[in-house]
Parts: C-alpha cells; sequence; structure tokens
C-alpha cells in the first residue's frame, strides 16, 4: 500500500509539473528570451489573485502552442521574488503584466484581452504561428471599430444596439451569452444591427469619448431617426432585448428566433380580407379591386393578400383550407432555410387573416362593403 501510495504521488508531481509554460528565473532568461525566438512573459507575483485567476487561462495559451516550440514560447516569471530585478529591468510596477518579446529580445506591452481568443489571436499575428485550438464560431453580433463604426451605426436605413464593452469587465462577459442569443434572432433582419465594439481599446478611445462612455457595458440604441444615439436603460435578460427591438424596429420576432404571429400583417389588409372571405362573390370582387388600388402604396407588403383574394375571385373555394394545410406542414417539418420559413410563416399569417372574424367599428371594413 505505502510502494502504490508512492507511487501516486510521484505521478501525480509529474503531471503538475508537466506544463507548457516556461518557468523563468535570471539563470533562464537569456538563454530563452532574445534567444532567436519570440513570444510572451508574465510578470507574475506568488501572492496576486489576478494572476492566480488568469493561471488557468495561460496554461490553455502554452498547450495551444506546444506544437511550435521551436518558433514561440510562452513563459513566466516570478517579479516579485526570484526575477524581481527582471521585472525592474523591463519597468513592471503591477501584476500581472505581459509582455512580447521578439527574437532579436526587443520588447513590446500585451494589451489585449485576457481570454483564449485574445491571446492567440495576438500571437498569431505577432509570430505567424497557428494555434492549435479550433477557432470559435464567428459571433452572430456584428463586431465595429473605429473603421467601421459611424459607416454602420448612422446608417440612416438601419436601427442598431451597441454593447460598448471591456475584455476584463466581468458584466461584458456575463452579457455575453445572451447577446449571441440576441444576435441569432435578429440576424435575418435587414435593418436591425446587433453591434458590439470595445470601447477600452486605445483605437476606439475617440468614439469611446463621442459618446461619454465612462462604465462598461454601456449599451445604446441608434434608430433610424435618431443618429445620436439613446441610453438602453431596461432590463438585460433576452425577453426585455427582444421585446425593446420588436417595439422600437418594428420587428416580429420570438425567443426562438421564430416570427410572430403578426408578422407580415398589415391592419388594413387584414380588414379588407376578413370582410372579403365571408362576400359575395359581387362584393369580392369589388374588394379585390379596393386592395389592388390600396396596394400601389404599400408595394410588395401586400402582395400575398392580392395573391390570395386572386385565387378566391376565380372561384378556388377549397383554397383557404388546402393551403393553410399546406404552410402548416411545412412550418412543422422546418426542413427549409430560415429564411424560406420566415417566407413561409408570413404567408400562413397573412391567410389566416381572411377567416378571422371583422371587427363591427372597423372604418375600413365599413368603407370596403359601401357603408362609407
Amino acid at each position: 500500500m505505502k510502494l502504490s501510495f508512492s507511487l501516486f504521488l510521484a505521478a501525480l508531481a509529474a503531471g503538475v509539473s508537466a506544463s507548457n509554460v516556461l518557468d523563468l528565473d535570471p539563470q533562464s532568461w537569456d538563454s530563452v528570451v532574445g534567444n532567436g525566438k519570440s513570444g510572451l512573459v508574465e510578470f507574475f507575483a506568488t501572492w496576486c489573485g489576478h494572476c492566480k485567476n488568469l493561471a488557468p487561462t495561460y496554461e490553455q495559451v502554452a498547450d495551444a502552442y506546444a506544437h511550435a516550440k521551436d518558433k514561440v514560447f510562452i513563459a513566466k516569471i516570478d517579479a516579485d521574488g526570484v526575477g524581481k530585478e527582471v521585472g525592474r529591468k523591463y519597468g513592471v510596477t503591477g501584476f500581472p503584466t505581459l509582455k512580447w518579446f521578439n527574437a532579436d529580445g526587443s520588447v513590446e506591452p500585451y494589451e489585449s484581452g485576457r481570454d483564449i481568443e485574445s491571446f492567440t489571436k495576438f500571437i498569431t499575428d505577432k509570430s505567424g504561428v497557428k494555434s492549435n485550438i479550433k477557432p470559435p464560431p464567428p459571433p452572430s453580433y456584428k463586431i465595429l471599430d473605429y473603421n467601421d463604426f459611424d459607416q454602420v451605426v448612422l446608417d440612416k436605413s438601419k436601427d442598431v444596439l451597441v454593447t460598448f464593452t471591456a475584455p476584463w469587465c466581468g458584466h461584458c462577459k456575463a452579457l455575453k451569452p445572451t447577446y449571441e442569443q440576441l444576435g441569432s434572432i435578429y440576424e435575418l433582419e435587414n435593418d436591425v444591427i446587433i453591434a458590439n465594439i470595445d470601447a477600452d481599446d486605445k483605437k476606439n478611445e475617440a468614439i469611446r469619448s463621442r459618446y461619454g462612455i465612462t462604465g462598461f457595458p454601456t449599451i445604446k440604441f441608434f434608430p433610424k431617426d435618431n443618429k445620436d444615439g439613446e441610453d438602453y436603460d431596461r432590463g438585460r435578460d433576452l425577453s426585455e432585448f427582444v421585446s425593446f427591438i420588436n417595439n422600437r424596429a418594428g420587428t416580429h420576432r420570438s425567443l426562438t428566433g421564430d416570427l410572430l404571429d403578426n408578422a407580415g400583417r398589415l391592419a388594413e389588409f387584414d380588414a379588407l380580407a376578413s370582410k372579403f372571405y365571408v362576400a359575395s362573390a359581387d362584393l369580392r370582387d369589388s374588394i379585390f379591386k379596393e386592395a389592388v388600388s390600396l396596394s400601389v402604396n404599400v408595394g410588395d407588403a401586400a402582395k400575398h393578400y392580392l395573391r390570395v383574394m386572386e385565387k378566391m375571385v376565380n372561384g378556388t373555394e377549397a383554397y383557404y383550407e388546402k393551403e393553410s394545410k399546406r404552410l402548416e406542414s411545412i412550418l412543422k417539418k422546418r426542413s427549409l432555410s430560415p429564411a424560406k420559413l420566415d417566407e413561409i410563416k408570413v404567408k400562413s399569417n397573412i391567410l389566416r387573416a381572411f377567416a378571422e372574424k371583422p371587427s363591427d367599428d372597423d372604418t375600413t371594413i365599413r368603407r370596403a362593403s359601401g357603408e362609407l
């Protein structure tokens, strides 16, 4: 039993020491840094809580480049202990401090995020060495910076929601999954953009100053008619975001991204449709002509109302029941692309308007029937 336990401790010790992060000291420093390879160095202190929090991610970074140790290194040095003089040499005053060392020993600060994606992007950009980590799928929302912010956000044909965030911000990280869902929900809405900008990045400092961003995350809505921007001050759960955008942008999306039952519906045409459905043949022809006249100012949005009326005017009395079942079957199977399902849902919504009972006080219906 004792022997087995000893072997267990030895195996455990071997596992603990099997790190791809080079642990440097003043004696080993020159053999690694500035010796033909470039790399990232963390200057840490054993008592530093932020250093301890960073450690698991930093291990991941080193593992991501373990296949290219002949080209790039990931290292650390105790700059408050054995490596204090090294830390002083490079102006280290806080922990953790991260610096990038080129192959010739020249140095520059690391100022990107402290998540695995930010680290690997930076290292790959600097060294040309790709990490062995499979890149995450692109975000569902649009990532902006100083190059394209004005072009996207100030576009008066778009309603734009923007989160101003910082990579180190815990609240921003907590918001990210919800914002990812939000981007997915509205990805088929051409007039709505869900966007994000790293407002803590120095290159975006002018934008941060322009909008008075002093905390993270700050969320602003830029509707088509107000490109000065409005503070978003509602809740940060998905339902609040969706309710806000549907209300302000005139969209009709559910929390799953599907279209709601009112999507594609036009109140004036709904009134005509419900009246048309129960009208006699002569009156149907009159209502259809009025619908055609109204459609001039509405365009394609009224096209399917007219198509259904044409079918019924031409005597296809069974059309409603048959078409309702066909569309319902397609929506239930969900075998088409999201864009095509949107199209089918709108058709189903409009078709349903024909069988709905009209309101007695609807002026549009009374006008269609000749009462006004």
